[in-house]
C-alpha cells in the first residue's frame, strides 16, 4: 500500500485523522474533570473540619503525580503503543475516583483520589497528544490544541454535574467520586480503542520533501538525553511551570474566590467556574495556533504579559469587584489553556517528533511542578493573611521572570529547523 492509499477510519488518512482530534478531545474531557475539584473544596471543608489549605491537597497531589507520571507513559507508549497504554490509564483514572468514595478523611482521600487517579491521568492523558502530533508532522500546533481543548472545557460540562450530585441528599459528595469514576472508567477505556500510530516516517500527501529532509535531521530528532543537553529543554520547562503555576491556582481557588472576594452568591461562582472552563478550553487551539504562527518565543510573552496584566488588576481593584473576578479569571484560565499547547507544540518544534512521547512526558513535570508551587501558595497565603488578593502580586513578578526567559532562552536555534 502506498502512502497515499493510506486509510484510517475508512477515509484518506490526511481526513481520518482529524478523527484522532476528536477522540483526544473526548479522552481529556473526562481527564479535565480535575479542574472542576474547587466544587469539592467547601463541603470537604464542611465534612471534616478542615483548612482551606488542607481541601487543596487532593487537586495538588493529583496533579503532581499526573506530572510526574508522563515520562513513564511515554516509555510505555514506546513499548506498548498508545491503545494498551491509554486503557491502563483509564483503569488507575476510574479506580482512583471509586477508590475516593471510601475515604473518611482528607489524607486518605488524597491518597486514593491524588495518587491513584492522578498517575491514571498521566498515563492517559499523552497517548492522544502523542499520536495526533505524529499524524500532524507540520503545523501540529491546532490539532494538538483542539486534541487538549476537551481538558479545558471539561469543566463546563462536568462542574455543575458535580455539584448536582454533591448537594442531592441521595448521592452527597463521597458518592460523588463513585459514580464519575464508573463513567469515566468506562469512557476512557472505549475511546483508547481507537487511537495508533501512523507507519514509520508517514507524510501527509504533497508534503514538501525539502521540509521533510530538514525535519529528518538529528538536530530535530533529539532523545530524551540530547534534548536534556540544550537551553530549549531548561527554557521551555521554566516558563511552563510559571505558566502552569498561574493557571492552575486560578484553576483550584476560583469557587471560593469567587464568594469570598467577588461577594457571588454560591450557585453564581459554580456558574463561573463553567464560563472560566470555556476561556480554559478555547485557549488551547488559540496559543496551539499562534505558535504555528510566531513561534514559541513570541507566544510565550504574549502569555506572559496577559497574566502579569490581569493579575495586577486583580490585586489592585479585585474586591468586591464581580466584573472584574470574571474578566481576570477569564484571561488566567485561557493562558492556561495556552501553555497545554505551547509547550507540546514547542517540543515538536525544537526536539522533533521521532521521540516526542518520551520527551514531552519529561517537560510536562513542570505541569507538576505549577501545581505544587500554586496550591500552596494560594492555600498558605489565603490561611496566613485571610485574602487570596494577597497571591497575585507574586504572580505578576513571575509572569515578569517568565517573560525575561522566554526572550533569552526561546530564541530559535539549530534544534528549531522544523518548518
Amino acid at each position: 500500500m502506498t502512502e497515499k492509499a493510506l486509510k484510517l477510519f475508512g477515509m484518506d488518512a490526511e481526513k481520518g485523522r482529524w478523527i484522532l482530534v476528536a477522540t483526544g478531545l473526548l479522552i481529556n474531557v473526562c481527564l479535565g474533570s480535575i479542574y472542576a475539584f474547587s466544587i469539592f473544596r467547601k463541603p470537604l471543608e464542611s465534612l471534616w473540619g478542615i483548612t482551606s489549605s488542607q481541601s487543596g491537597y487532593p487537586f495538588m497531589v493529583f496533579l503532581t503525580v499526573f506530572a510526574l507520571t508522563m515520562p513513564i507513559a511515554g516509555n510505555l507508549m514506546a513499548k506498548w503503543g498508545p491503545r494498551q497504554t491509554a486503557v491502563l490509564g483509564g483503569l488507575l483514572v476510574g479506580g482512583g475516583w471509586m477508590a475516593a468514595s471510601l475515604s473518611a478523611n482528607i489524607t486518605t482521600l488524597t491518597l486514593l483520589y491524588g495518587v491513584i487517579g492522578g498517575a491514571g491521568a498521566g498515563i492517559v492523558y499523552g497517548c492522544p497528544i502523542a499520536v495526533v502530533a505524529k499524524w500532524f508532522p507540520q503545523k501540529s500546533g491546532l490539532p494538538i490544541g483542539l486534541t487538549v481543548m476537551g481538558f479545558g472545557v471539561s469543566a463546563l460540562a462536568v462542574a455543575p454535574l458535580l455539584k448536582a450530585m454533591i448537594d442531592n441528599p441521595g448521592i452527597g459528595i463521597l458518592h460523588t467520586f463513585l459514580y464519575s469514576g464508573m463513567v469515566f472508567l468506562a469512557l476512557i477505556t472505549l475511546l483508547a480503542q481507537f487511537l495508533s500510530f501512523p507507519p514509520a516516517n508517514w507524510q501527509p500527501a504533497g508534503t514538501n520533501t525539502e521540509m521533510v529532509a530538514v525535519i529528518a535531521t538529528p538536530a530535530s530528532s533529539l532523545s530524551r538525553q540530547e534534548m536534556l543537553k540544550t537551553r530549549h529543554f531548561y527554557a521551555l520547562w521554566t516558563t511552563y511551570t510559571i505558566g502552569c503555576l498561574a493557571g492552575l491556582m486560578a484553576i483550584g481557588i476560583a469557587s471560593p474566590v469567587g464568594t469570598e472576594v467577588a461577594k457571588l452568591d454560591a450557585d453564581m461562582a459554580t456558574l463561573a467556574v463553567s464560563l472560566f472552563a470555556i476561556f480554559n478550553g478555547l485557549g488551547r487551539p488559540l496559543f496551539g495556533a499562534i505558535t504555528d504562527k510566531l513561534g514559541p518565543r513570541h507566544t510565550a510573552m504574549t502569555s506572559f504579559a496577559m497574566i502579569l496584566s490581569v493579575s495586577l488588576l486583580v490585586s489592585l481593584f479585585g474586591q468586591g469587584n464581580a466584573v472584574l473576578y470574571f474578566f481576570t479569571f477569564c484571561v488566567l484560565w485561557m493562558c492556561l489553556g495556552g501553555w497545554l499547547a505551547i509547550a507540546p507544540t514547542s517540543t515538536g518544534i525544537f526536539f522533533g517528533k521521532k521521540h516526542y512521547a518520551q520527551n514531552y512526558g519529561l517537560i510536562f513535570t513542570a505541569y507538576g511542578a505549577g501545581a505544587i508551587l500554586g496550591t500552596l501558595i494560594s492555600g498558605n497565603i489565603k490561611d496566613i493573611t485571610g485574602s487570596y488578593l494577597d497571591v497575585f502580586p507574586i504572580v505578576s513578578v513571575l509572569a515578569m521572570i517568565g517573560m525575561i526567559v522566554a526572550a533569552i532562552g526561546l530564541k530559535p536555534g539549530k534544534t528549531v529547523k522544523t518548518g
